[in-house]
């Protein structure tokens, strides 16, 4: 721009600068006419502030007419508009105006403000109860109602009882459930931390002196291990009190080494069950003592054994038959239900949550058997030279792997069944190795886990019906599996058990043992293993080394990682081993993610 347009530029804006000036000037004087005295005012104000005192006096005192009805909301509106409107003096009819204004307030006082409309504090809490903890979170930040409906204990309770915390207690347990909700969510974190990292305390339970481990079931960190001398025993991890109990049977005592072997044991919240070679069962009640309860006696082999983890339904399966056993109302116990099959019962699973009559699920053979106390034995599941090589159940579902043979092989599959409508819902996998293990119950909303003999772990998605992930985890076949909403589990034949963060897609950590993995259980914070030997012979001090023994008798492994807990020192067992332990009885750890050497 030169200086000529420059100067024209300025020379206008003063031009416009002392036009406005002028018009301000001009305009004063006409707004100081228009403009009321404050004694014209004041008086009005006076009176209607008197009119109000008087008519709350009138109401406190119970003169006055009567409370009318709820003001709509158009009324609301109107009042709402009137109150930011200049007041107005009142003629005649201000008495009565001046009750209506009155009776509008009080209504209003619990109203919430919803942007243009106002809402009763019920109705907004119902509103609020669909938010999350982040929207809450937000909505706090808006005005300081809203952030009096975001915190209260109500909503907090529910979130609590959604994500899982606390699921037993009750709003009046606890002042302040955001609180209770925040610790819940560290402990959480905390607890998932120590799972990636391996931090907390390991244990190895108590063995029983000459004898080998024959099988393993826990619940919620109670433990049940049956031996070939025929002992059973039970631990409760919770405490980490190691001295555990033996479970009474009836043998005489006059003939020490001769009870038969424990074929099965099987473990809930109140009972404690196991079945012997010879074809005995023993039920426990875990609440009254270490004496059995009731002894059921076979003619045959027991071959399956199950136990609800609800209510203290028993199933067993012996030879054909198949059979139910219940304690009535008195605590007898009597035989809910009896069932022949046309094959020898291979797996069995009793149905959880089916109300008054017990449900099972059996395979015999390439047989699936839907067993209802009410009703006879009927066929689920039938191919001819398709044997069943696993079985799990959940409430609604059931889901088998099935081996394919013959001169059409379509590869080996797992079905998943509806029991309600008792049809196939979904055709997973197509591989060519054994299904070994599914977990369709512990598994999240439309997932499922299974194990296969290929050396492969997969993650199915039964809404596609399509495997979500396959993980090369174990050399000898997988053995055992279960997941969670972010990690897996795995055991395989060669004593190999792995920690999967299955949405990273890689191996946490990884502990060796000598024996095939054949149970895991986890929960949030503990972890149980159990290595089973395939040979069932017992080594005698008298022919091999003590140490020998102790290598080929089996193992059970307690893993706690709530550090508030237990006090730990190591995260290696070989440095929380004794001076007097023997070397050749610790095994090495090996940390895959995310150290890469210790």
């Amino acid at each position: 721009m030169d200086d000529h347009s420059l100067e024209e530029f300025r020379r206008c804006w003063q031009e416009e600068l002392a036009q406005a000036q002028a018009q301000r000037k001009r305009r004063r004087p006409e707004a100081a006419e228009r403009r009321p005295r404050r004694a014209d005012v004041a008086p009005g104000r006076g009176e209607q502030a008197s009119g109000y005192l008087a008519l709350a006096q009138g109401l406190l005192e119970g003169a006055g007419r009567p409370p009318a009805v709820r003001a709509t909301r158009a009324e609301r509106q109107d009042a709402a508009s009137r109150s930011r409107s200049p007041p107005v003096r009142e003629g005649a009819g201000g008495g009565e105006q001046l009750v209506d204004q009155l009776i509008r307030d009080l209504n209003e006082m619990d109203d919430v403000p919803f942007f243009d409309i106002q809402l009763p504090y019920e109705l907004a809490i119902n509103i609020f109860q669909y938010l999350d903890r982040k929207e809450l979170g937000r909505c706090a930040q808006v005005s300081k109602t809203w952030k009096v409906i975001a915190e209260d204990e109500v909503l907090w309770y529910r979130l609590c009882q959604q994500e899982g915390h606390l699921l037993e207690s009750s709003i009046s347990d606890y002042s302040c459930w955001k609180l209770i909700f925040q610790e819940c969510r560290a402990k959480e974190h905390m607890l998932r931390t120590n799972w990636k990292n391996r931090k907390g305390a390991v244990s190895e339970l108590e063995h029983v002196p000459d004898a080998v481990l024959c099988d393993v079931h826990s619940h919620d960190g109670v433990v049940i291990a049956g031996y070939t001398s025929g002992d059973v025993r039970v631990w409760d991890t919770r405490t980490w009190d190691y001295v555990a109990p033996f479970l009474e049977s009836e043998y005489e005592e006059d003939e020490p080494g001769m009870q038969p072997y424990v074929s099965f044991v099987r473990i809930n919240s109140s009972l404690a069950v196991a079945a012997y070679e010879d074809g005995f069962l023993n039920i426990w009640d875990l609440r009254t003592g270490k004496y059995p309860v009731h002894r059921f006696e076979h003619d045959a082999r027991i071959q399956a054994l199950a136990l609800s983890q609800e209510d203290a339904t028993v199933a067993t399966a012996s030879a054909f038959d198949v059979v139910m056993l219940y304690p009535n109302e008195e605590g007898h116990w009597q035989i809910a239900a009896e069932f022949e099959v046309q094959k020898l019962v291979d797996y069995l699973e009793i149905v959880p949550d089916t109300g008054r009559y017990p449900v099972a699920v059996a395979t015999a053979g390439d047989l699936v058997y839907l067993l209802k106390a009410e009703d006879s034995a009927r066929t689920l599941h039938y191919v001819y030279g398709q044997p069943v090589t696993c079985l799990d159940v959940s409430a609604s579902q059931v889901a088998f792997g099935v081996k394919s043979l013959g001169w059409v092989y379509e590869g080996n599959k797992i079905l998943v069944y509806s029991l309600e409508a008792e049809r196939c819902l979904s055709k997973l996998g197509n591989a060519l190795g054994d299904f070994t293990c599914v977990n369709l119950r512990n598994s999240p909303p439309s997932l499922m886990v299974s194990g296969n003999m290929d050396r492969r772990v997969r993650i199915h998605d039964l809404r596609t019906d399509k495997i979500a992930l396959s993980l090369s985890a174990h050399q000898l076949g997988v053995s055992a599996v279960q997941m969670d909403d972010w990690k897996i589990v795995s055991g395989g034949e060669e004593g190999l058990v792995s920690v999967w963060d299955y949405r990273m897609n890689r191996k946490l950590w990884e502990v060796h043992s000598r024996h095939p993995v054949r149970h895991i259980a986890f929960t949030s914070h503990s972890l149980i293993t159990a290595n089973v030997p395939y040979e069932r012979v017992v080594r005698h001090s008298d022919l091999d080394s003590f140490a020998t023994h102790r290598r080929h008798r089996g193992l059970i492994h307690a893993y706690e990682f709530a550090v508030d807990q237990l006090a730990f020192q190591s995260p290696l067992p070989v440095c929380r081993s004794s001076c007097d332990t023997m070397t050749s009885y610790n095994y090495d750890l090996a940390l895959a993610f995310p150290y890469d050497n210790i």
